[in-house]
């Protein structure tokens, strides 16, 4: 059976709330409701390409094209479970070698911890690359295959593009506060555990990287919930019965 989200709002979000945790930082629920806060985010040509969206809509596929939902479900899942093994299978350990110089280093060391995250930002920005690569062109099939169920659908599709232009820039900047909050977090573990040691114990520090990689894989994982919202969005379209009126 497909995965299917518990959809909360943006602030209950599991990304936002994993962001949360690691961070310290309390995040409040609007008072505004979501309609009026998308409308703060729409400028006037945002405005003119979802009038566009809604009365026009995608070309219609070919005939012949029409995808069942349960091909549509099948690849879906098949992403999914692609990207969900990646992020679990993606361990990142610490050598010896790492580990003295993590010791050695002063808490506070700028350039000693920018040195040391940088092995676990580039494994993170490989996880966030491989999740884009991956849905977009999924996301690009959904919408085609709307398109070929009915005007209505075609609206949808064409609609579902729009959201994106608009809502891309919001996302991207959470998903870079993402990065910048687990190098913050790295940071803090590793003050942290220097505090608490004996100066003249070399062995590599452990359970603090453990905790570290835990949370690192926790926040990739919301992150791919995240990213497979619009997905599973379209996803529930294609499970709806066409209606039986002419458009």
């Amino acid at each position: 059976m497909a995965h299917v989200s518990q959809r909360t709002g943006f602030n209950g979000s599991a990304l936002v709330c994993v962001l949360s945790r690691l961070t310290g930082t309390e995040v409040r629920e609007s008072g505004q409701a979501t309609a009026d806060r998308l409308s703060q985010w729409f400028g006037w040509t945002d405005a003119i390409s979802l009038s566009a969206a809604l009365n026009g809509g995608l070309a219609p596929a070919p005939a012949g094209a029409r995808a069942s939902s349960s091909a549509e479900e099948g690849e879906y899942a098949r992403v999914r479970t692609a990207l969900k093994n990646a992020i679990a299978e993606d361990g990142l350990s610490t050598t010896d070698k790492e580990g003295r110089r993590l010791r050695a280093s002063t808490p506070g060391d700028t350039a000693a911890t920018t040195a040391a995250f940088k092995p676990y930002r580039q494994r993170y920005l490989a996880q966030q690359q491989a999740m884009e690569s991956s849905i977009a062109p999924l996301r690009s099939r959904l919408r085609a295959a709307l398109a070929a169920r009915s005007p209505a659908m075609a609206r949808l599709a064409a609609v579902d593009v729009v959201m994106e232009q608009v809502l891309g820039a919001r996302e991207r900047s959470l998903l870079t506060a993402a990065s910048a909050g687990l190098a913050r977090h790295f940071e803090r573990l590793r003050q942290a555990a220097q505090a608490s040691i004996d100066p003249g114990d070399t062995t590599p520090p452990g359970e603090w990287l453990d905790l570290f990689c835990k949370d690192m894989q926790d926040l990739l994982l919301a992150e791919l919930d995240f990213r497979m919202q619009p997905i599973e969005g379209l996803l529930e379209a294609l499970r709806m019965r066409p209606p039986d009126c002419h458009e």
